[in-house]
């Protein structure tokens, strides 16, 4: 009997032009997102065992590591892993934006992403803040005094002097991963798969509820009625660098207007 053997598949050819720049992007942002990042974790794990150990007058080998090791509290060590944090989830991002780009046509004009109308997006994304944060605030003061609402944990503005650098990048990182998912995706591969416009609105609406229902029930209504006002204004302007924007500004007073708030009045927000 002779033996047989399995063909080889045949050699693609190589990527040219916009399929090879596509192909480097693809490349490094699905590294980013996955081995590349525990790579990452894990190459700064060993370095920082082999400083503290050696530190201590110590060998590698005396040393004990974690398959899963927390966080050092060293002030080095806790803005190194917090603003990697970050980092990589404007490397999710951009694997988003990645996804939505195609030849000869920007993914992030298409969405609306650019500072092309940077002062009209402004202008509505401080509209937009004034019209949800402050009835959002009033509705977490509610489910506070009727015990409906978690506490939120305020960290205090003053822990270290990068507390309030890394609480900015955070509310950035909120503001655009959430409207670029909840909205400039969402509704370009919905409405390419046959979904009418409200369809849309009220699942993206109920997923960013869901997102945050860790805060308790009326953050998830909260943020399900602000996407549906966030989701109706994409819908009629077509950009999302206003929601973007909006939602970051109401991140950044909850972030560092929070703390503030608690000192004042700490059995309200307290």
């Amino acid at each position: 009997m002779t033996e047989t053997t399995r063909p080889l598949p045949a050699e693609r050819p190589r990527a040219v032009g916009f399929d090879r720049t596509r192909l480097r992007w693809e490349v490094w942002l699905v590294l980013g997102v996955s081995v590349g990042q525990s790579a990452l974790y894990s190459v700064l794990s060993i370095v920082r065992t082999t400083i503290e150990t050696m530190s201590r007058g110590q060998t590698v080998g005396d040393a004990q590591t974690q398959l899963n090791p927390t966080q050092d509290a060293a002030a080095f060590w806790d803005i190194l892993y917090q603003f990697l944090d970050v980092f990589f989830s404007f490397v999710l991002i951009a694997l988003v934006v990645y996804l939505l780009w195609s030849a000869g046509d920007s993914a992030l004009r298409r969405i609306g992403l650019d500072f092309r109308r940077f002062g009209g997006d402004l202008g509505r994304a401080a509209l937009l803040a004034a019209v949800i944060g402050v009835p959002g605030l009033g509705l977490y003061v509610v489910g506070r005094l009727l015990g409906l609402t978690l506490q939120v944990q305020a960290s205090p503005l003053d822990a270290a002097w990068y507390t309030v650098p890394l609480l900015l990048l955070a509310a950035l990182r909120a503001g655009v991963l959430e409207e670029v998912v909840f909205n400039g995706y969402l509704f370009d591969r919905l409405r390419r798969l046959g979904w009418s416009w409200w369809a849309i609105i009220l699942t993206a609406a109920g997923l960013r509820g869901l997102y945050h229902a860790y805060q308790g029930v009326p953050a998830i209504i909260g943020n399900a009625v602000m996407g549906v006002v966030f989701g109706w204004c994409y819908r009629r302007w077509g950009r999302v660098m206003p929601l973007v924007i909006a939602h970051t500004l109401i991140d950044v007073v909850a972030f560092i207007g929070y703390p503030l708030a608690v000192s004042l009045w700490p059995g309200v927000f307290g």
